[in-house]
């Protein structure tokens, strides 16, 4: 990889992808590619960043011309319960997007990494030890378009022969970027919750378990993937990796730990209640250990303290910011 391109620049996997890829990369090497999100100030003063609408095949391609790009980061992607109050819009970007980014891949000769989900999975695979190969048949839209990404994605590969990889990524923990619509949105705002007021409302059942993984995981996952031989990558595309599996409950436990009056409520929304009942609360990601060396390094707990702490700072920097007279 020499020059690469990260569609969905501004969101939560983006904004840190694009950061951690500059430092290993150069600034300059790496261009950040968003469309209506504001993007941060360090996102824009560290490196090259443009505006692109992933729908318009034109304004793509002429960035991956202009740059001279090598690689497509494609994260630009409505997320799980956005998706379903919008599905047309969801249908547009995550498929019709994904279409264009491998379109304009195969013309100029990029590889492209392309995140899925456990969205993928639907009621009738196997929840515990989800299997590399199973049965997946999604009852979303989100899951939809992951899944039929999945499947372009192997046909771009095979048909024309893009060197495309991805991974099946669980609800990713961040401090950094503020939840985006996504099913496991409870895992961030949570921490928010027990900073700023001692409590949380949660959304989702105190029971419901689910795969998750902290965000330097994730970005250094996709780092490694994509670094690897190609020779040694049988699936190449939709790893599944994770890094910890718990639960509401378990979570707030955790919590409290640190911050012993921590309360937790639950306002159960059923639309993302059945999305989350409908994916895996722990995934086999032996495959990924086996082809490219996957090991994740934050459990909940280590994950729980690293949160509690940046997340702050961050929040008395924001005060002080909040604080401070023009």
């Amino acid at each position: 990889m020499k020059r690469l391109l990260i569609t969905g620049a501004t969101g939560q996997i983006g904004s840190e992808l694009t950061i951690a890829l500059r430092r290993a990369y150069g600034e300059a090497n790496v261009i950040a590619a968003g469309h209506r999100r504001q993007p941060d100030a360090d996102l824009v003063q560290s490196g090259p960043y443009c505006t692109i609408d992933v729908r318009d095949a034109d304004c793509l391609q002429e960035a991956v011309r202009r740059y001279r790009i090598d690689t497509i980061f494609h994260l630009a992607s409505v997320l799980s319960a956005v998706a379903e109050q919008k599905p047309q819009l969801a249908w547009e970007i995550n498929m019709g997007g994904l279409h264009k980014v491998l379109e304009a891949a195969r013309q100029f000769g990029c590889a492209v990494f392309f995140p899925s989900s456990i969205g993928v999975f639907g009621p009738g695979t196997p929840l515990e030890n989800t299997p590399q190969v199973t049965v997946q048949r999604p009852n979303t839209i989100y899951g939809i378009t992951k899944l039929a990404g999945e499947l372009l994605c192997d046909y771009y590969h095979h048909r024309f022969g893009v060197d495309i990889r991805g991974l099946r990524l669980p609800g990713l923990i961040s401090y950094k970027t503020p939840p985006g619509g996504g099913t496991t949105d409870y895992a961030v705002e949570i921490f928010y919750g027990a900073l700023t007021e001692g409590r949380y409302c949660c959304f989702l059942k105190g029971n419901t378990r689910l795969d998750m993984m902290y965000m330097p995981d994730a970005i250094r996952a996709v780092m490694v993937l994509m670094e690897a031989g190609g020779k040694n990558l049988i699936h190449r595309n939709a790893y599944n990796v994770t890094a910890m599996s718990f639960t509401p409950e378990e979570l707030a436990a955790q919590i409290r730990r640190s911050i012993p009056d921590f309360t937790m409520d639950y306002d159960v929304d059923p639309v993302r209640q059945a999305i989350a009942d409908s994916w895996p609360r722990y995934m086999d990601d032996s495959t990924a250990r086996a082809e490219w060396g996957w090991e994740p390094h934050f459990d909940i707990v280590a994950t729980t303290r690293e949160m509690l702490a940046h997340l702050a700072v961050k929040l008395a920097r924001q005060k002080e910011d909040h604080n401070v007279t023009p």
